[in-house]
C-alpha cells in the first residue's frame, strides 16, 4: 500500500476545504441576517404600538376614514405582493444557474418596488398639500412615521437590488453573490409581511 500523496491530492483537499469554509461563512452570514431581521421586527413592533396609541388622537383633524383611499392603497399592495413573487422567480433562476433569468426577474421586481414607492410618495405629497402633514395630529404623526419607515426600508431594498444586478452582471452567480441574494430575499419578503400588517392595521381598520 502506497502512502504517497501527490500535489494534485493536496490541491484537491485545499479546494474542498476552501469550499466548505465558504459554505460555512455563507450560512453564518444568512444566520446573522436573520438576527438583524429580528431587531427590525422589534422596531416595527414599537412603531405599531405607538401608532395604536396615537390613532385616536386626531386633534380636530381628519381621521383615517376621511383621508384613506383603499382602492389606491390596494394597488400599492398588489405591486409589493407581485414584487415578492417575481423575486421568488429570480431565486429559482439563481438555483438553476440561470444568470440572465436572475437579472430579468430582479429587474421586474425593481420596477414593481419602484412603482410602490412612487405611489407612496404621491400619497404623502397629496396629504401634505391638503394640510394633513405629520404635524397636524398625533394620528398623522404615527401614520407618517410607521408608513414612512417601511417606505425607507423598501427604498433601501431597491438600492441593494440595483447593486446586486450590477454585481451579478459583472461577476456572475458567484457563491458570494448567491449569499447576498439569499439575504436580500429574506429582507424583501420581510417587508412584504410588514406591509400586509400596515395595510390591515392602518388602512383597512382606519378606513372602516
Amino acid at each position: 500500500m502506497s502512502n504517497t500523496v501527490t500535489h494534485g491530492d493536496i490541491a484537491h483537499g485545499h479546494d474542498h476545504g476552501h469550499d466548505e469554509h465558504h459554505h460555512d461563512a455563507g450560512g453564518m452570514t444568512v444566520f446573522g441576517f436573520w438576527i438583524y431581521l429580528m431587531t427590525d421586527c422589534i422596531l416595527f413592533s414599537c412603531l405599531f404600538a405607538a401608532y395604536a396609541v396615537l390613532a385616536g388622537n386626531v386633534a380636530g383633524g381628519p381621521s383615517g376614514h376621511e383621508i384613506f383611499e383603499l382602492d389606491y392603497v390596494l394597488v400599492e399592495t398588489f405591486l409589493l405582493l407581485f414584487s415578492s413573487i417575481t423575486f421568488g422567480f429570480s431565486m429559482l433562476a439563481m438555483h438553476k444557474g440561470n444568470k440572465s433569468g436572475v437579472l430579468f426577474w430582479l429587474f421586474i421586481t425593481f420596477l414593481f418596488g419602484a412603482g410602490f414607492i412612487g405611489m407612496e410618495i404621491n400619497e404623502f405629497h397629496k396629504l401634505i398639500v391638503e394640510g394633513y402633514g405629520p404635524d397636524k395630529s398625533g394620528f398623522l404623526s404615527g401614520f407618517f412615521t410607521l408608513v414612512g419607515t417601511h417606505g425607507l426600508h423598501v427604498s433601501s431594498g431597491l438600492l441593494w437590488m440595483a447593486v446586486m444586478m450590477a454585481q451579478i452582471s459583472k461577476k456572475g452567480l458567484t457563491e458570494t453573490n448567491q449569499t447576498r441574494m439569499s439575504c436580500l430575499s429574506l429582507f424583501w419578503h420581510f417587508l412584504d409581511v410588514v406591509w400586509i400588517c400596515v395595510f390591515t392595521v392602518v388602512y383597512l381598520m382606519g378606513a372602516l
